[in-house]
């Protein structure tokens, strides 16, 4: 579990603790407990290089407890495929397309515009 609040510098010393732990266990997939982590910038970059680095090593990680503030961050990022979490995600999955266009809505067209 990481606890607390995450810098770049801590980074590859995470990514390494996690390859030498694949290395070792030989297993396909790491559990990591994301509760305790901010929902930042960084927290996002650290966790797309953990996930890099298990693939790497021919293995992936899923995220458990993520906040909602994370979970939204991750979705926002566009990484919430790339980071799954073992639980289900709100708006996971859903294109830009799909969502229900607002009633009421009429377009108009300036006269002045030019055709493009």
């Amino acid at each position: 579990m990481v606890i607390g609040a995450v810098t770049r510098a801590d980074v590859p010393v995470l990514c390494e603790r996690l390859r030498l732990l694949v290395d070792e266990s030989n297993v396909d997939i790491v559990d990591c407990d994301v509760r305790a982590l901010g929902a930042n910038v960084v927290a996002v970059e650290a966790l797309a290089r953990l996930q890099l680095t298990a693939r790497r090593a021919g293995c992936h990680i899923r995220l458990r407890r993520p906040s909602h503030e994370l979970d939204g961050l991750l979705d926002l990022c566009g990484l919430a495929d790339v980071l799954p979490s073992g639980g289900l995600r709100l708006g996971r999955g859903r294109q830009t397309e799909e969502r229900e266009h607002a009633r009421r809505v009429e377009e108009r067209v300036d006269p002045h515009d030019s055709p493009r």
